[in-house]
């Protein structure tokens, strides 16, 4: 099979990495791709993945791309093509693809649409609402949402409804934040579009998971649990970011009770799908707070997580290439995921101010340093190659990601590929996977 893999960030590095030991793979493209991903090899015949310079968001020219290739499969990883319609347009054009339909990348791509669809299908969630821009303020719904917020106590969160690149989300202490988050986003325009139109939700407490189920339209099979770290500083502390490094499994859930708060989340889900005709075919990413009164779904995601595709594809002893094959084609009942009993551990070398402004261009030095470390493997997001030096090209930049017999060692193997690696305003998180000690 000739692949098109769409996307250039870390979760785009590890699908292709994992899909180019499939042995039915003999040719692929990734589209832009990154530096790290110009890299792998194929387990089949030892050819080079090719990086194509294409936009993931310029859904013409992807198109056209994978008509003149003849790619029988195209797998795209971000939210941005998927929300824009990426999958009905190449399934219009008699190509086959994996990722969900517009309609179902609503989940991610609208707040809204999900917190509507959890309370009435009766999907254990926060307590919210929603609330809208205006061309003027005196129109806008700002008292309206001041008032919601003065309802819940002062501690709330603050949503733009669409999407934001992961930083569309106000974590508010008390009144006063959460009423500097409204206008930032409804009056100040903060996130432009996505903006436009904000939930707010009742600010609840216990521990997050990330949990991921590969679903094919009809069945949704369930992934082991792993924990994202989305505050910038340690002990979660700092913005709000894409992710600073996650780790699986966790030890806040027995295998019989992740198999329950599954079922607690993907029945009413499933069903609900059914009955709206959202034919979801690709990855539902739930994030959940374990609170004491149960398992609550604080959003949906319509595609793999970053950084837990990472930790995810490091464990799995599937065929990636069959698996999501048997997504696209609604086989999906016949297969069982098969996990390794490691641990694995992923820690995100970001650049200095993400996620504000930094600089660009600042060479990495020592990755083929951290790279003959065992079990571990370096997963590029924002790199790029300048001559014989790969530079910085994003805010989050490598994903170093490293597994074990148990989390203690992963977790040490991990850092000790992390102090191997240099480049100018290098920023990481020292605490990645402690809450699970």
């Amino acid at each position: 099979m000739k692949l098109l893999v769409i996307g250039s960030g870390g979760r785009e590095h590890a699908l292709v990495w994992k899909l180019a030991q499939s042995p039915h793979v003999e040719r692929m493209w990734s589209a832009p791709g990154n530096a790290g991903i110009a890299e792998e090899r194929l387990a089949r015949n030892d050819a080079l993945v090719e990086c194509v310079n294409i936009n993931s968001e310029d859904l013409p020219k992807l198109l056209a791309f994978a008509q003149e290739k003849k790619a029988d499969f195209t797998v795209v990883g971000p939210d941005n093509p998927l929300a824009l319609g990426i999958v009905d347009l190449f399934q219009q054009n008699g190509l086959r693809i994996w990722g969900v339909n517009q309609k179902a990348a609503q989940f991610e791509s609208s707040k809204v649409f999900s917190q509507n669809f959890m309370e009435k299908y009766g999907i254990p969630t926060a307590r919210a609402a929603s609330f809208s821009a205006a061309p003027s303020i005196e129109e806008s719904q700002l008292g309206e949402a001041r008032k919601f917020v003065m309802s819940l106590g002062g501690p709330c969160v603050v949503k733009a409804d669409g999407l934001a690149l992961g930083k569309g989300v106000l974590i508010c202490d008390n009144f006063r934040e959460a009423n500097v988050a409204i206008l930032e986003m409804l009056v100040g325009n903060k996130f432009g579009g996505a903006g436009k139109r904000i939930v707010i939700q009742e600010l609840l407490e216990g521990t997050e998971i990330s949990l991921h189920a590969l679903c094919d339209g009809k069945v949704a099979k369930l992934f082991p649990a792993s924990q994202d770290h989305k505050r910038a500083l340690d002990n979660d502390e700092g913005l709000n970011t894409g992710g600073m490094g996650t780790y699986s499994p966790t030890p806040f859930l027995s295998d019989a009770e992740l198999q329950q708060v599954g079922r607690t989340i993907l029945d009413p889900w499933l069903k609900g799908c059914a009955e709206e005709g959202i034919d979801y075919r690709g990855i539902l990413y739930p994030g959940v707070m374990l609170t004491k009164s149960g398992p609550k779904v604080l959003e949906f995601n319509a595609r793999f997580g970053d950084p837990e595709t990472q930790v995810y594809l490091t464990r799995l002893e599937n065929d990636l290439l069959e698996l999501l094959d048997a997504s696209a084609s609604g086989t999906l009942g016949n297969t069982e995921l098969k996990w390794s009993g490691t641990a694995s551990v992923c820690v995100v070398m970001s650049s200095g101010g993400y996620p504000g402004n930094y600089a660009k261009g600042k060479v990495i030095h020592g990755l083929d340093d951290a790279a003959k470390l065992p079990n571990t493997k370096i997963f590029h997001a924002g790199t790029a190659r300048a001559g014989k030096d790969i530079i910085t090209n994003g805010g989050r930049v490598l994903g170093v990601t490293a597994w074990a017999n148990d989390l203690r060692a992963a977790q040490s193997a991990a850092y000790a590929a992390v102090e191997r690696i240099r480049f100018d305003g290098a920023h990481f998180r020292r605490d990645i996977a402690a809450k699970a000690f």
